[in-house]
């Protein structure tokens, strides 16, 4: 114990100046390692636990290391590693985001486009504004330091951004996957809306707001939108293309995996050259990734990357959350609000009933609109799902904490006496509403939705995702017979556009998918046959493509 002691101690004094040569730096980093492995055991083991998941596992066991290294280090840290935002906005953001694109059911996901861009742009800008009139009005009578408006609105951006990490665990995309769709791609449009927005307050001057400045912000978030999506779909569509074309697995299926993972961090970068939202785009370009390029590999290249990404994913995931959980103790940040606590509690549950005030603001009257556009019963938004997209979007965790240390913190360190209490706030909120909120997660959508798995899983399965490399899939064309054969409106007419819109898009998008973009681009049942892995000794039979 004493030696383990004077490692901290090492560690400790050694912080401001780490480098990979620092003995104590190996000695934190073994140590975060094993707590890695320590969680990633804990949650197969609790994987059946009704209550617990991988991600509150992960925090538990940061809560817990981050009190032994207090009690070690007699004080001085709580943490193995100092936050930085660029670890998390660079490395350990990309690999979440891309293999939920790249895993995502795409069928669910257009075809409840519009809902999803309902909630995640417009929604994000209601809870935003909820937020932000809420902490105005009850932050001036707590006297916690002297914000000014862009400090508000910040806080509003901040506290607007879901835990789209942590939906990925509470939900499951074959159990309920109108609800894993709809959550999952409001959390990350709801990612994307609170970054630009957070962005465009650091940026716009706030002292001279008119019709003018609103339209300017307006046409901002749309610009970054359309241009950041673009350039995923053309980064996928690009590594598609050179695949195909050069088929990388004739010679070595290490170069194909390499290409696609390069294309795919790629295109995140490219994004935050430009000061676009490297969210959207390293998401839709794992979605055009695994339409197209994906198909495009030998056999055993997609094997690798399905669980390359999926590994890479979860390692970021655990990461994170394992950090949150040992930064929530950092004795610093509390230091500076010790002498009111009352204060810091009361900023707390002031923001956990706003963000739930917020979500609650746009979920139901949005879902309202959006089941005024349907016509079938079967895929309107009942009651109990909305209650569930509420209760499950109430999370808060790692987005939220980078954007509150990029406002309140410099260097990792607080300053002021209100910048400490909005750090140890938002810390408090993310821990409560993760693990509060989390846990609930799973019990109220077997209490409100018992019968989902039964009735939705077949119908919604998508086997242009890599999943369907186990799982042997309702294949589209048989997907359309068989809405044929249920009274379904041909969408060669205007009324089957007026009255089914969304399978109309869909039919000529097929259409045009067949006969011009995967002759070019490749895809599943367009790609040449060429032996390129011990599996693949027989041509594939592309009639059943």
């Amino acid at each position: 114990m004493a030696m383990l002691a004077s490692y901290f101690d090492s560690f400790i004094s050694k912080m401001p100046s780490l480098s990979t040569s620092d003995h104590a730096s190996v000695v934190s980093l073994n140590l975060f390692v094993a707590l890695l492995c320590a969680c990633i055991v804990l949650g197969h083991l609790l994987e059946e636990n009704r209550w617990m998941n991988e991600s509150i596992t992960a925090l538990l066991i940061g809560l817990a290391t981050g009190v032994v290294i207090l009690l070690i280090s007699k004080g001085k840290s709580s943490h193995l590693l100092v936050f930085s935002e660029d670890l998390f906005f660079i490395y350990l953001l990309p690999p979440i985001i891309f293999n939920a694109g790249f895993q995502v059911k795409k069928k669910q996901f257009f075809r409840n486009f519009v809902t999803i861009m309902l909630f995640g742009a417009i929604g994000t800008v209601i809870s935003c504004t909820v937020i932000t009139l809420g902490v105005t009005q009850f932050f001036k009578k707590l006297d916690i330091g002297t914000f000014d408006l862009g400090d508000y609105l910040a806080i509003g951006a901040i506290f607007a951004a879901t835990d789209s990490v942590c939906t990925l665990q509470v939900l499951n995309q074959d159990e309920t996957p109108l609800l894993y769709s709809l959550v999952f791609g409001e959390g990350v449009v709801n990612d994307a809306t609170s970054v630009v927005v957070f962005n465009a307050i650091q940026s716009f001057d706030l002292t001279h707001l008119n019709h003018e400045a609103a339209f300017h912000l307006l046409g901002n978030f749309l610009y970054l939108f359309l241009l950041s999506t673009l350039l995923g779909v053309a980064t996928g569509l690009i590594s598609a293309y050179v695949i195909k074309k050069l088929y990388f697995g004739r010679h070595s299926t290490d170069r194909e995996v390499a290409l696609m993972m390069l294309m795919a961090y790629l295109s995140y970068m490219l994004a935050e050259l430009f000061d676009l939202s490297g969210i959207l785009t390293v998401f839709f370009c794992g979605i055009v990734m695994s339409h197209y390029t994906w198909h495009n590999v030998t056999e055993s290249s997609r094997i690798t990357t399905k669980h390359t990404f999926a590994t890479l994913s979860f390692l970021a995931e655990t990461f994170i959350f394992l950090y949150v959980g040992m930064d929530a103790l950092d004795i610093d940040k509390w230091r500076s609000v010790s002498d009111s606590p009352g204060t810091s509690v009361a900023v707390s549950s002031i923001l956990i009933g706003l963000l739930m005030l917020g979500r609650a603001a746009f979920v139901f009257p949005l879902s309202f609109l959006s089941n005024l556009a349907k016509k079938n019963e079967s895929e309107k938004i009942n009651f109990k799902m909305q209650v569930v997209i509420w209760w499950a979007g109430l999370m808060r965790g790692a987005v939220s904490m980078a954007l509150a240390y990029n406002k309140f913190t410099r260097a990792g360190h607080t300053d002021l006496r209100g910048n400490a209490i909005m750090i140890t706030s938002t810390i408090t909120v993310c821990l409560f509403s993760t693990v509060v909120f989390g846990m609930l997660t799973k019990p109220l959508i077997r209490h409100l939705l018992p019968h989902q798995k039964a009735t939705t899983s077949m119908l919604s399965d998508d086997n242009n995702t890599p999943k369907s490399i186990q799982i042997p899939l309702l294949d589209q064309d048989s997907f359309i017979e068989f809405a044929g054969n249920h009274n379904v409106p041909r969408p060669d007419s205007i009324r089957g556009f007026l009255t089914r819109p969304t399978r109309t898009v869909h039919y000529y998008w097929r259409q045009f998918d067949d006969s011009f973009m995967r002759p070019v681009f490749g895809g599943r049942g367009f790609v040449p046959f060429v032996p390129g892995s011990p599996t693949e000794r027989d041509p594939p039979d592309l009639s059943k493509a």
